[in-house]
């Protein structure tokens, strides 16, 4: 990834309406679904799109929610660190590299059953719909280089 020296909009402030529709979708998402995973899932994506303003962000709060340091390094290697994760959280983070990657491959129906077998059809669409909001999180921050360790929050 490339830095910028360009002064980029503030989102929030330039599209206000926008913003709090994404902030709506992510408080949706998150309702029903316990805290940890989601943090976890926050993690994961923001690690494969490279976000490093809300990987710092999401490490920072599952810190604060008591997340152990050991978890939270494995999850960028979740695959090969499975015992770190219980089979819940391993589809779920499976779903969360599909669903982040889709023009890789779509959603393969494995990665899809896997998880479906975890989550009730409530859960697994609210799930969904975290992965969506992180990602769309994730682009937001990107797009306007917002900088790990900053004040300001996108999600």
């Amino acid at each position: 990834m490339t830095t910028t020296e360009i002064k980029r909009l503030n989102f929030a402030k330039s599209a206000p309406k926008a913003f709090k529709a994404v902030i709506g979708l992510d408080a949706a998402a998150r309702e029903g679904l316990d805290p940890a995973l989601v943090e976890l899932v926050q993690i994961r994506s923001s690690h494969l799109n490279h976000c490093a303003y809300c990987l710092h962000m999401h490490t920072s709060d599952a810190r604060k929610a008591g997340e152990s340091e050991e978890r939270l390094h494995m999850v960028a290697v979740w695959k090969e660190a499975a015992h770190f994760y219980s089979a819940r959280e391993q589809a779920a983070l499976a779903l969360t590299d599909a669903v982040t990657l889709i023009a890789d491959g779509g959603l393969p129906d494995e990665i899809y059953a896997r998880a479906a077998a975890h989550f009730e059809d409530e859960e697994l669409a609210q799930l969904i719909a975290l992965i969506l909001a992180i990602n769309t999180w994730n682009r937001i921050a990107l797009a306007t280089a917002k900088i790990a360790g900053e004040d300001e929050r996108v999600s």
